[in-house]
């Protein structure tokens, strides 16, 4: 191989997750409980979301361009939930909800079935 090959082939291996990096994201389903628009953002909602915990979870999400919040309380979505939290707009975030986007617009991950809040996505 000449050293352009070599470079293709470094980016190709390094652009692959192993199977060790997938297990440490944690995916659990979650309920949307309520929404609130945080004030002066113009694109982030307060999520609280039930995921089977002691309490609910707050997590913030730059969605509210796309999606009201009636599309959102009391359905079920995918949530990244050990990710350390962060302050977003003087609130932290405690999650993330995944969702997808492309020249259509976003569009957010709904389960076929209701699952029990909580459950971990595999």
């Amino acid at each position: 191989m000449n050293e352009a090959e070599n470079k293709q082939a470094d980016v190709v291996v390094n652009n692959y997750a192993t199977i060790d990096d997938f297990q440490k994201i944690e995916i659990k389903m979650g309920t949307v409980i309520s929404v609130v628009p945080v004030e002066g953002a113009d694109k982030l909602y307060i999520l609280e979301v039930d995921l089977n915990e002691e309490k609910y979870r707050q997590i913030l999400s730059g969605i509210r361009e796309y999606v009201q919040p009636e599309d959102l309380i009391g359905k079920q979505f995918p949530f990244v939930t050990n990710l350390a939290p962060r302050m977003l707009r003087g609130h932290e975030s405690q999650g993330m909800i995944l969702a997808g986007s492309d020249e259509n617009g976003l569009a957010l991950l709904n389960p076929t079935k209701p699952l029990i809040n909580g459950t971990r996505l595999r």
